[in-house]
């Protein structure tokens, strides 16, 4: 048998900072859980399902499902990363995420609801509305190179 090399995701990050430090988490998301509240990374992160399904949104983009095998990334820097909630009520849903940090400034900052406000027109389509990730712009399970 020999070995099999599957392409998940191929793109040219807008950055990764010199001096970076890189931080591999899983993340388990129990039935139904919205995940963590809006948010931005100072550098880009990459991820892939392990199980289950999320609900993806990252500003200037509409909403879309991420499933079990497929991978994602998002830019990182000034773009909120508004959920990656676990999209089924019935299981868990566990993906494991490659964080590139900026030197001196925090893998994760939360947005206060002041700054959400002020940039509810860079927000996508609302839930409901979502499409797959094979068509949506922060997934790759194919051979899409990048944006």
């Amino acid at each position: 048998m020999t070995n099999k090399l599957t392409m998940l995701l191929d793109i040219v990050p807008p950055m990764v900072p010199a001096g970076a430090e890189v931080m591999t988490i899983t993340n388990e998301l129990p039935p139904g859980d919205p995940g963590a509240a809006p948010h931005r990374h100072s550098g880009p992160v990459f991820g892939y399902m392990l199980e289950g399904e999320i609900l993806f949104e990252l500003e200037g983009e509409d909403p879309y499902v991420i499933k079990a095998g497929e991978a994602f990334w998002e830019p990182g820097g000034d773009v909120i990363h508004y959920q990656a909630a676990n999209n089924l009520p019935d299981r868990q849903s566990k993906f494991v995420a490659v964080m590139i940090g900026v030197p001196g400034e925090p893998m994760l900052t939360f947005v206060d609801a002041e700054e959400l406000a002020a940039r509810r027109d860079r927000r996508g389509a609302p839930r409901g509305t979502e499409q797959s990730a094979v068509s949506g712009a922060g997934a790759a399970p194919s051979s899409e190179a990048g944006r």
